[in-house]
């Protein structure tokens, strides 16, 4: 899995648009830009490798909800205090971990934000990375 991480000062999406790097482009640029994400979005599905993703709102959309002592408590907002949000993600089929670091570093979102990548539970990578 692919998890894109933004500001939520520029909360809009695409993510990438909105940093201000992005921004200083001309809007030639920007549009080159997009271009080359959607042609990006395009070869990865048609070769199976994009299985699907979705960009999330606000973290200040965010409800928290945790159970002490079998009682819920409910807060608006995220759980931690930080710079940079969840934004989205897009899950990947790849073969392995090394390709799904190339397609991160493809992304405009690695260019202006942080984009990790994060085998799912079960799968061989994180079957290796744990030993299995």
């Amino acid at each position: 899995m692919v998890l894109i991480y933004a500001n939520p000062r520029n909360w809009a999406h695409p993510m990438h648009l909105e940093a201000p790097e992005a921004l200083a482009m001309s809007e030639r640029e920007r549009d080159e830009l997009t271009a080359q994400s959607d042609e990006l979005m395009g070869e990865l599905f048609e070769v199976g490798e994009l299985i699907g993703g979705e960009a999330l709102t606000a973290p200040a959309n965010t409800r928290t909800v945790r159970v002490r002592d079998g009682v819920p408590a409910t807060t608006d907002g995220p759980f931690i205090e930080a710079k940079e949000h969840l934004a989205g993600y897009f899950l990947l089929d790849c073969v392995s971990m090394e390709r799904a670091t190339e397609i991160a570093a493809l992304l405009p979102d690695a260019r202006f934000g942080t984009v990790e990548v994060r085998p799912l539970l079960g799968s061989s990578d994180s079957d290796e990375e744990q030993g299995r």
